[in-house]
């Protein structure tokens, strides 16, 4: 399934069923190196697994450990084992469908930040969006389609396996359940696969990836309610083929439950995809030049009060260190500013409350929309120096008045 942030560009991390493909926020951030317990890298691609892994792994064994012993209840005990067993074998399954996501986003030369097993399924990060509607089918179609052939692969292996055995057991529910995923993340509606690909097909047919965002958006809150209601009147009502007689009250809650969580994250999924769409259209209007701060240049050992002085006579609102050349070589950060009572300015030296400058915080001034998150990503600071392309200082730009643009572009009604 496809977290789209347009999942087109962003929030993360967040929960999503089996299959997600998240593209990245153009927010910028600092990367994290959290998302659980890193397991490896797979084609370069860090695998992690969520905390929350470890208690549906427990669901599914307790749950799956009762249907063995409906089939082998000479196993006694040993079935939980087995039932372990088939937990981690499907959750390397949905690494396997999560794989043929980020196989297809790195030939489309698209990066994925990293893939992560959660609660319900899988998302792989990635951090671009498709530029083409055909690359935007084949990456969420991908997916679902390996976890067919898997579901495949197991239905013919059961015919090697002996009826009424483990092995048999552990095919026929790994059949089943890699059916079952490939299935629900057909659904055509965002953050689904199935989402993804019906974005790619309005986007084929009107020109415009927003049109295609909003059709999947609003089928997918319909989704998230349908299974809302649908998923606990299937189970209580036999649709399912089950025994309504045999049905619990803590079966009856358990439903219900999971009815609420899937339909909580299909329908959140949906709407972060609708507003990362409307976020991603106003991403042009960021500009390094319209966004940065007029700045005064200072010499290290300046007193922070007279520093302020030139800077409020000039009209500027940042602080550049510069040597005897007048080569800036740090930038005054503003919470260090702000952390100097009144009193104590007069004797404080700016160059004790600057960041030296590196490389990466040098933005040229002519740098806007994604080409100017990217760059900002790629070396969090707080504060850049801005320069025109003949090396000259333009200003200084802040990370908080980027964010407050984002802030700003989000609240703005979508074209």
């Amino acid at each position: 399934m496809n977290k789209d942030d347009e999942s087109g560009e962003h929030p993360r991390p967040r929960s999503e069923p089996a299959g997600a493909t998240a593209p990245d926020s153009g927010k910028p951030q600092r990367p994290q190196e959290g998302g659980g317990i890193l397991m490896g890298r797979i084609f370069g691609v860090p695998v992690y697994v969520a905390p929350s892994w470890f208690l549906v792994a427990a669901l599914i064994t307790w749950v799956f450990g009762g249907q063995i012993e409906r089939v082998l209840p000479e196993l006694g005990n040993a079935r939980y084992l087995v039932s372990l067993f088939f937990a981690v074998a499907f959750y390397a399954s949905v690494l396997v469908h999560e794989l043929a996501h980020t196989v297809a986003a790195l030939r489309f030369k698209l990066p994925v930040r990293r893939i992560q097993l959660q609660f319900f399924g899988g998302v792989s990060e990635i951090e671009k969006e498709c530029e083409t509607p055909g690359r935007e089918f084949v990456l969420a179609v991908v997916g679902p389609l390996l976890s067919l052939v898997l579901a495949g692969a197991f239905y013919a292996a059961m015919y090697a396996a002996e009826p009424g055995t483990v092995p048999g057991v552990l095919l026929a529910g790994l059949m089943i359940s890699n059916l079952i995923v490939a299935a629900f993340n057909l659904l055509p509606g965002l953050p689904l696969d199935g989402g993804r690909m019906l974005r790619a097909v309005v986007w084929k047919i009107t020109g415009k990836p927003m049109s295609g965002t909003v059709a999947a958006a609003w089928v997918g809150r319909a989704l998230a309610v349908t299974v809302l209601i649908g998923l606990p009147l299937l189970t209580h009502t036999g649709a399912l083929g089950n025994d309504t007689r045999e049905i619990s009250g803590l079966e009856t809650v358990m439903d219900a439950l999971l009815a609420a969580i899937l339909a909580a994250i299909i329908w959140t999924g949906a709407g972060n995809s609708l507003r990362m769409a409307r976020l991603r259209e106003h991403l042009p209007d960021l500009r390094a030049r319209t966004l940065t701060r007029r700045a005064v240049p200072v010499g290290s050992d300046t007193p922070l009060s007279e520093a302020l002085r030139r800077a409020n006579e000039a009209g500027a609102r940042a602080l550049v260190v510069v040597d005897g050349q007048g080569e800036p070589t740090a930038l005054v950060r503003e919470t260090a500013i702000v952390g100097v009572p009144q009193h104590r300015r007069p004797w404080v030296a700016v160059g004790g409350l600057a960041q030296d400058l590196t490389e990466g915080m040098r933005v040229p001034a002519d740098l806007a929309g994604e080409a100017l998150l990217d760059k900002l990503r790629t070396t969090p600071a707080t504060e850049y120096l801005v320069v025109e392309e003949s090396g000259e200082i333009y200003g200084v730009l802040s990370t908080a008045d980027v964010e407050r643009a984002f802030v700003q572009a989000m609240a703005r009604p979508g074209s």
